[in-house]
């Protein structure tokens, strides 16, 4: 018996398989037999049925026997751009239909195809003027004996292709790799397959890749699917089950540090952060390193309890660092940071790639002699020249903004570090019961008291007009306005409005009332420069492009205008709203649409113009993109994923989650008899690495 994902031997080893046709797998991510069995075909094409043309309707497949009754060309009379067409009629039935053939750069078919000739049809049809019509399509010749062609009645996968592969190529390699292996080890016990109804695993792969029907596709992929993600929440329970038994037995009791930096806080901290400060100290007082996420939505309060929570580290004698993705945002923090802490006494340093010469040795300096408690920056806390005394908690800002590779640099400083991640990108509940199973997950909902919630208007080209008054309203009132453009210049190249011609058309549109201009291209003094003034109040409003996303925290702001909105994903969308209604002032934001709106547009538009919650919203982003960017998972190497899918799969994913609990709860160490095919697969070859819970 074979095991899945254990089959090493190289595809070179296979016909047809040459440098080039390597080149082009490699660029798929397969090199041994079991990535090829892995691959998940894109979809299936089903040849199985006749489907005569009387039968279709536009856009559907034709799969039939047609006879050849004549052949003609249209366009140019002369020369190669004119065109063949194949008029076919049906036979495989009544013989009403009839088709044109549409051989657009094929005219040699006039030799091949012979007229009265019948041939198996493979095709998209549609409807042009009344006439059916077929341009990209199979014929091959109906024999004497009336058996089906290869490429007939059958159901055939549709592999994603690269460079020279071509389909024959994969179905050829793929049933050679079939055909080798005598039988498939099971990765599931038999009471698991008899009480979910799911097949074997050699069943299930060899009917997943070539299905006698599309019932018994849909039960292969079923049962490979659970398979997938039985064993991710398996390896991600495990690992959870070993961080609670080497977690501290009595509470860990808050110190000094921390109980005073919350009474001096000016308002009481939510239920929420609370309890997340709890969970993160518990965590940071365990033998395991913590690796926890803390999720809230945009003006939840996530950066405070980051804030707390390094202080329980710095009372035991450890450092922090603090990382945020642009430098905009870690000088927001610097500055957040030194109003809260710096009067208990805690060091903090901001270090960025502008921090030079001088300045930046006599810094780096301190943060090795352990004389700098927090340390603040960007990217720039990576490089080798940064060297801590003691390095014990990382906290990562917008998590999903870093590559893995970033996050492990900064965390090979320390030789226990304690990692937080935090995101105001709220992570959907199926990617939190899978994709981040092996991370303790916080959550933060319960708002601030006193905030309102942002109400949303989509505004076309025709109620414009209005909504430049009602902006003009909030000025009256003495608050500010974002306005947001997709480009910086347009340069006469298209059609979208930008943030320099806008810049001067407001000026006309509101006369008097001070302003900016803000994008990636200024200086960083600049940016910081223009932010200083705004959040002085000196400025009414910003014309800027998406850099205001993350982390500019102005209570007076009570508008956000965002223009061409069909052009920005959800999450930026609702990012770019949390810029506002960030105190107990109502605010408004306005998403400004063209007329030619996709239906995925439509749909991001409509969401976020009904709910204002980032949890809700996530969840919708998932079912419209797809897990794909979400969260930043597709770089973090979490979401390798054959078979299952994480938008359509949820019932499953729980299935999953209780039969990886119910197993573990029974016997933690998998050492029953009946538990020796898991146990084996997770040896000889896991679906998911255990440390990381990577594929």
């Amino acid at each position: 018996m074979e095991y899945l994902r254990n089959l090493q031997t190289s595809i070179t080893a296979l016909n047809g398989v040459g440098p080039s046709a390597k080149e082009a797998y490699a660029e798929l991510g397969i090199a041994t037999y079991s990535n090829l069995l892995l691959l998940s075909p894109r979809t299936w094409e089903d040849r199985s049925q006749i489907q005569p043309l009387s039968h279709l309707s536009d856009g559907q497949m034709a799969n039939t026997l047609v006879q050849v009754l004549s052949h003609s060309y249209f366009g140019l009379k002369t020369g190669k751009k004119r065109t063949l067409k194949i008029l076919v009629r049906d036979v495989s039935g009544s013989g009403e239909g009839r088709l044109s053939l549409l051989c657009f750069g094929r005219n040699f078919l006039e030799k091949t195809i012979k007229i009265g000739r019948i041939y198996y049809l493979y095709g998209a049809v549609t409807s042009h003027r009344g006439e059916l019509q077929c341009s990209q399509f199979e014929l091959y010749p109906a024999t004497e004996d009336g058996d089906w062609p290869k490429q007939f009645g059958k159901i055939l996968p549709i592999y994603p292709l690269r460079g020279s592969l071509s389909q024959r190529l994969i179905r050829a390699n793929m049933q050679a790799i079939l055909a080798g292996v005598d039988r498939f080890a099971d990765e599931l016990t038999p009471s698991m397959n008899e009480r979910l109804n799911l097949m074997s695993t050699d069943q299930a792969i060899r009917t997943y890749h070539f299905p006698k029907s599309i019932e018994e596709l849909q039960h292969a992929r079923r049962t490979l699917a659970f398979s997938e993600l039985f064993y991710l929440q398996l390896v991600a329970r495990r690992h959870k089950g070993l961080a609670q038994r080497l977690a501290p037995k009595g509470p860990s009791i808050p110190t000094k540090l921390e109980l005073k930096c919350i009474e001096r806080l000016p308002f009481s901290l939510t239920t929420d952060q609370l309890a997340s400060l709890k969970e993160i100290r518990q965590d940071l007082d365990s033998e395991l390193p913590m690796n926890r996420l803390l999720q809230g939505d945009v003006g939840s309060g996530k950066t405070l309890v980051a804030w707390i929570s390094a202080l329980h580290v710095l009372s035991q004698g450890g450092q922090a660092a603090f990382m945020a993705p642009t430098e905009l945002l870690a000088r927001q923090h610097a500055e957040s940071g030194f109003a809260l802490l710096s009067e208990l006494g805690i060091r903090l340093a901001f270090l960025t790639g502008s921090v030079k010469n001088k300045e930046r040795k006599l810094l780096l300096e301190a943060i090795r002699q352990g004389e700098v408690d927090i340390v603040i920056g960007t990217h720039a806390l990576f490089s080798a020249e940064v060297v801590f005394k003691n390095l014990r908690y990382v906290i990562i800002d917008e998590q999903h903004r870093f590559g893995v590779e970033q996050r492990l640099a900064l965390l090979g400083k320390a030789q226990v570090p304690d990692l937080l991640l935090m995101t105001a990108t709220p992570i959907p509940r199926t990617l939190s019961l899978t994709v981040f199973g092996n991370l303790n997950v916080s959550t933060l909902k319960t708002m601030p008291v006193g905030r309102k919630p942002v109400i949303t208007h989509l505004v076309n080209e025709q109620s414009r007009k209005r909504m430049y008054q009602a902006v003009g309203v909030e000025f009256k009132r003495g608050h500010q306005a974002y306005f947001v453009y997709p480009r910086i210049d347009d340069s006469g190249e298209s059609e979208l409005r930008d943030v320099q011609t806008m810049f001067e058309f407001l000026k006309t549109e509101y006369p008097s009332v001070p302003s900016a201009l803000m994008h990636s291209k200024l200086d960083e003094e600049t940016k910081v420069s223009i932010l200083k003034q705004y959040q002085a109040g000196t400025l009414a409003y910003l014309v800027s492009t998406s850099v205001v996303e993350v982390g500019i925290d102005i209570p007076n702001a009570t508008c956000m205008v965002i223009e061409h909105a069909d052009r920005f994903g959800l999450s930026a969308l609702h990012q770019l709203r949390g810029r506002v209604g960030r105190s107990s002032l109502q605010s408004y934001c306005f998403l400004v649409f063209g007329d030619a709106l996709t239906e995925e547009a439509k749909q991001r538009l409509k969401v976020m113009k009904e709910s204002n919650d980032g949890f809700s919203i996530a969840e919708q982003d998932l079912m419209i993109r797809g897990p794909g960017e979400i969260a930043g998972t597709k770089q973090s190497g979490y979401l390798k994923l054959a078979y299952a899918s994480l938008s359509d799969d949820l019932p499953l994913i729980e299935l999953a989650r209780d039969e990886a609990d119910r197993i573990l709860s029974e016997d933690p160490g998998l050492l029953k008899a009946e538990h020796e095919p898991i146990r084996t697969t997770l040896a000889i070859a896991p679906p998911f690495d255990e440390e990381h819970g990577e594929g």
